[in-house]
């Protein structure tokens, strides 16, 4: 029986090879190089074609296990196997709060993980092998789509004591879109939010546009304004329109204003989320953003020489 072959999203994938934007891709030679074996590139390239006919496995699992060297050898890097479906959600249940110890805060916590951009900062820091937790509306698609690697959480972030629990390990908080932060209580023990703002979009758009953006407006008004009074190092990128290109391939502007008519590739408005985790304000950051003609190799000295602008 003649199988098909799954076709991978063009961002990732060119011509049989994984692409990454060139962050992503800085860290995967690394972890290749810091390997104590070379793997064969032709045979782990037959790792990511699956038959129609053959259990397939998760699309994020299939990018890991070319990283990786394939399922056989993740152990070489600590990463755990693959948690089926049932034993997963057995595991989980009845689980209480009580049940959880103190850790070290050590892990990020991505709301809204299971929209577009929320992935992507997700998939980033599984490249990263940053400790993630995400907060999602299905627990068991994501499990089937990032297993081991992310620890999901679904759940209403209003609540208290399911927000303690979400919040256990957590050092930093990337929120991709609106909303979160407005509607939780307390975040005590997170040391960083970094939130990506439409704000900037929706005060520039006028007309039908602005009738159409005026609750998403209010949300990201009321976010932005409830993280800067919560007393918790923040950084607030103002993106211009969100696009659906490709990451990597152009340079960025920063100037007061642009954000209102420029625009910002998706996937670099994921990567610099990911790169403001190193970069912590003493009490918070806010810049605007669009694709523009500025180079930057840096992002931690682009990072600080912006906050040091704001100081003036």
């Amino acid at each position: 029986m003649a199988g098909t072959t799954t076709v991978f999203p063009r961002t990732l994938f060119c011509q049989n090879s994984l692409v990454f934007s060139p962050s992503q891709k800085n860290s995967c030679t690394k972890l290749a190089k810091d390997s104590s074996f070379v793997f064969d590139i032709e045979e782990k390239r037959r790792c990511l074609i699956r038959c129609s006919a053959k259990k397939k496995i998760s699309f994020v699992d299939q990018i890991l296990d070319y990283i990786e060297g394939g399922p056989k050898l993740r152990k070489w890097y600590g990463a755990p196997d693959l948690i089926p479906k049932d034993e997963f959600d057995e595991e989980d249940q009845g689980k209480d709060e009580d049940e959880y110890p103190d850790e070290v805060r050590d892990a990020v916590f991505v709301t809204d993980g299971d929209s577009e951009i929320g992935q992507m900062v997700i998939l980033s820091l599984i490249v990263k092998r940053t400790r993630i937790k995400a907060l999602v509306k299905d627990k068991r698609n994501a499990m089937e789509s990032f297993g081991n690697y992310v620890e999901s959480m679904a759940g209403d972030a209003s609540d208290k004591k399911f927000l303690k629990k979400a919040l256990q390990g957590v050092r930093s908080i990337v929120c991709p879109k609106e909303g979160f932060i407005a509607n939780v209580g307390s975040l005590k023990g997170v040391k960083h939010v970094i939130l990506l703002s439409q704000l900037s979009v929706y005060r520039g758009s006028g007309g039908v546009q602005a009738l159409m953006s005026g609750n998403a407006r209010k949300l990201a008004e009321k976010d932005e304004s409830t993280l800067m009074a919560s007393g918790i190092p923040y950084t607030i990128i103002r993106a211009g329109v969100l696009q659906n290109t490709p990451g990597g391939k152009q340079g960025f502007k920063f100037e007061e204003g642009c954000a209102a008519s420029g625009s910002l590739s998706k996937e670099d408005a994921a990567s610099i989320c990911v790169e403001a985790l190193e970069t912590i304000p003493q009490k918070g950051l806010i810049f605007e953003v669009v694709n523009g003609d500025e180079k930057v190799s840096d992002w931690k000295e682009c990072l600080t020489r912006l906050m040091e602008k704001k100081e003036q």
